[in-house]
């Protein structure tokens, strides 16, 4: 997977270098990431008591590497790259090597003078990412529009592998093919126009759930109004959000709208809040107050009363709260809005992210006070891309797409071992002699085995190999051998056949470059 990456960032220009794993805080002191950066980052101190930092990104450490280098026009555009080991201190690592702590990653930083030609270089970067992914087995992975996180910048992609046990959750839409990762997708919500309804303060005894409150009034979860509370992680100020009863809070929109984190509330006595029966109307208190864009235009909602044991009936907003501002808080939804084409067509489907790309513009060339002297004789700011993959989750992912219930079937390009060369019965002197000799020759022809001539059974000898996953495998055996021939399978089964043991040589080969070649 690794030559592979080479072979396509060389192609686009890149220089590999390879940056420190542990790194000066002051860098990232720098670039303001050292405070805003949650417990991701594992900071600590060395024998002087200088304050250092696991890398888990570097593009501090990029720009520190080249702004001696750039200052001047003439040395733009150029991008570098590593393959380095990088740590995230993980609060829930799972999914074996899907999300862990310790990984190995290439991540690419380019440099440019204007927009235009980053996003040129961008464009450069996003195709060749969909050449790795077909050359590592997996074509059929798809870009999404995605939220630039604690990266920053204006634009940003991930590459997501389509599957079940993805931990991430993409927006389709296959009307237009709209695709987006539902953390920056727009929930588009239509609320019916209606006759004002009178607003009555309706007596709901120990009812405190949305699901009950719309059950005690006989009333779809569509036509409420919940509040989901949160406390900002810098102060423990409370923010109230307010949303759709049948829909739920996309943190990460709330937090790049706060830009700040968050976390969920608690709700004591004296903050003047009435869990279970909190509500827009008549709220007072010193909050954050926040609407989501599902309540514009709410018409005849139900919604806490700010009293214990009570709730609204009628809410409505235009009439009851004209001065509310809506922003999107939404999670997008099955068969919700296309915020593309309108229609009622979104999907909502789970993948497992790649690798992604960053437009990062001048958020770290200019925190970190980089600059270059233009052709006008100015001082000018970089502009920045970032480009990431996950070598060892893209390992995991491709054998998620390609396994039975036996084990992974390796596409050629990155299987461990090209051939596995199994000697059943190692101890019958032909077979042995045999297998030695075409080992050999398969070694001298530059194509990777293992050679398996332990002294164990046929069938504990198949399992391993279907364990192992290599796509091409030779038996030899005795059986065979009184046929002059080897058997040669592949591993997903659809090649099964006896060979001449003459021709098995030039057989193996020829399937070998066949399937390096797709």
């Amino acid at each position: 997977i690794e030559g592979i990456i080479r072979d396509e960032m060389d192609k686009i220009d890149g220089q590999e270098v390879q940056f420190p794993v542990a790194l000066p805080a002051s860098l990232w002191e720098e670039s303001g990431r050292y405070e805003s950066v949650g417990s991701e980052l594992l900071r600590f101190k060395d024998r002087n008591g200088s304050k250092m930092v696991l890398g888990m990104t570097h593009e501090e450490a990029a720009v520190q590497l080249v702004r001696e280098y750039g200052q001047t026009y003439a040395k733009y555009p150029f991008m570098i790259y590593q393959i380095q080991t990088k740590f995230r201190d993980e609060a829930r690592p799972r999914a074996g090597l899907i999300r862990v702590r310790e990984f190995t990653m290439k991540d690419a930083y380019s440099f440019h003078t204007s927009q235009e030609d980053l996003e040129e270089y961008y464009e450069k970067c996003y195709h060749a990412y969909e050449r790795i992914f077909a050359r590592a087995g997996i074509p059929e992975t798809i870009a999404v529009a995605s939220d630039s996180g604690m990266m920053g910048g204006s634009l940003s992609h991930e590459f997501m592998l389509l599957t079940p046990v993805g931990e991430d959750s993409i927006a389709i839409c296959p009307e237009c093919g709209y695709k987006a990762n539902v953390e920056m997708a727009a929930s588009i919500v239509e609320n019916p126009q209606e006759d004002y309804e009178e607003l009555k303060l309706v007596y709901t005894p120990n009812i405190h759930t949305i699901e009950e409150v719309c059950e005690f009034l006989h009333a779809p979860k569509e036509k409420s109004c919940k509040a989901v509370v949160y406390q900002k992680n810098s102060n423990d100020e409370y923010v109230v959000l307010f949303i759709r009863g049948d829909l739920d809070v996309n943190e990460t929109k709330l937090t790049n709208y706060l830009h700040e984190d968050v976390h969920p509330a608690e709700i004591t006595e004296e903050c003047g809040l009435h869990a279970g029966y909190i509500g827009p109307y008549k709220l007072e208190g010193n909050f954050t107050v926040l609407y989501d864009s599902s309540l514009k235009g709410a018409c005849n909602f139900s919604c806490g009363g700010n009293v214990e044991e009570y709730h609204y009936t009628g809410l409505c907003m235009e009439r009851d709260l004209p001065d509310a501002e809506y922003h999107d808080f939404a999670k997008i939804i099955d068969g919700g809005v296309c915020p593309e084409c309108g229609k009622h067509s979104i999907t909502v489907s789970r993948g497992i992210e790649v690798g992604n790309i960053f437009q990062l513009g001048t958020k770290y060339t200019k925190s970190m006070n980089m600059k270059y002297l233009d052709k006008d004789s100015t001082e000018k700011y970089p502009i920045m891309g970032c480009y990431g993959i996950g070598v060892g989750r893209l390992a995991a992912s491709v054998c998620e797409a390609h396994h039975d219930e036996y084990g992974p079937i390796w596409p050629m390009a990155i299987a461990p071992w090209q051939v596995h060369l199994c000697c059943v019965r190692p101890d019958n002197e032909e077979v042995k002699n045999y297998a030695d000799k075409l080992y050999e020759e398969l070694q001298n022809a530059g194509i990777e085995v293992l050679y398996d001539d332990r002294k164990v059974s046929a069938g504990v000898m198949f399992s391993d190999a279907d364990l192992m996953g290599v796509p091409v495998r030779i038996i030899a055996s005795p059986r065979n051998m009184k046929e002059g021939c080897c058997e040669i399978v592949t591993r997903d089964k659809s090649v099964q056949k006896k060979v001449a043991v003459a021709d098995v040589f030039e057989e193996v080969n020829a399937m070998v470059a066949q399937a390096m070649e797709k």
